[in-house]
């Protein structure tokens, strides 16, 4: 392996290689998961038409055939037995909120996210008419559930919701692994777009202080949260506005998705990145 190369993969797998072990998963489980993904990935390079053989995986990935065809089966079967994406519900959520703290139709005077009424008959801006601005073709009742399970909504005597936070972050464990999964998976593979020689740059940008004292970074965390929600919510609110209604989309015209995120780390001066 390029020495370049290695350093890279050393220093993007490190963390989650300290994690796993501290969650009881060895080297054995992850050597696993790794042939299931190389085998998944290359199969993902073709389509139908053009399947490859199991030789031309074996030889791309490094894994011998008869594993290859093993691992193949396993891949079909589990693509077969999928009924639901796992990320579907933080999605769902995550887009309500955004659009809730976002789009000028549902803030108050004072430019902060107002109350909402829950049935159909209740005048504008509703909880219905919130769903069909975040464009979520999902029942009320289970938008509300899951924005409740999180955390995010109260409602009152008057069957009005009220928004606790103008940010969703989900509230199990499970439902925070997968919305880590979606935001690192998609920075990572942001980053390495533009390694690609010839590809338009996405945003990769960050900010670097080092001997900052204790009581500098207190002063310092709300500011940039601050500065991040209030960034996030213009963002989302100009893309709102940019975003054509579904019936009004040119047939046959591509989709494309995108993530803009913020993140913050900090740790000892001894810890280099």
């Amino acid at each position: 392996m390029d020495a370049d190369v290695e350093t890279m993969v050393r220093r993007l797998l490190s963390p989650l290689i300290a994690y796993l072990m501290q969650r009881g998963l060895g080297y054995i489980a992850l050597r696993d998961l790794l042939k299931r993904i190389y085998v998944e990935e290359a199969l993902g390079r073709h389509n139908a038409e053009d399947a490859p053989t199991d030789s031309s995986i074996s030889l791309v990935t490094g894994i011998n055939r008869r594993e290859v065809k093993r691992l193949r089966d396993d891949a079909l079967q589990a693509r077969q037995s999928e009924t639901r994406d796992p990320m579907s519900g933080v999605n769902m959520a995550a887009r309500v909120v955004a659009t809730w703290a976002s789009a000028p139709a549902f803030l108050d005077a004072e430019g902060e996210p107002t109350h909402l009424g829950t049935r159909g008959s209740d005048p504008e801006p509703n909880f219905d008419s919130l769903l069909r601005a975040a464009k979520v073709d999902v029942r009320a009742r289970t938008v509300i559930e899951e924005l409740h399970r999180a955390g995010i909504v109260e409602r009152d005597d008057e069957d009005r919701l009220y928004l606790l936070r103008a940010a969703f972050t989900p509230g199990t464990p499970k439902d925070k692994m997968l919305f880590l999964a979606a935001n690192v998976s998609d920075h990572l593979r942001s980053g390495l777009h533009n390694l690609e020689p010839g590809n338009r740059p996405f945003i990769e940008r960050a900010l670097f202080h080092n001997a900052m004292t204790a009581g500098q970074m207190e002063a310092v965390r709300p500011m940039l949260s601050e500065m991040a929600d209030r960034m996030l919510r213009r963002a989302n609110a100009k893309l709102l506005d940019s975003s054509p209604a579904p019936e009004s989309e040119a047939p046959g015209q591509p989709l494309k998705r995108l993530r803009l995120g913020v993140y913050y780390y900090e740790t000892s001066t001894e810890d280099q990145p």
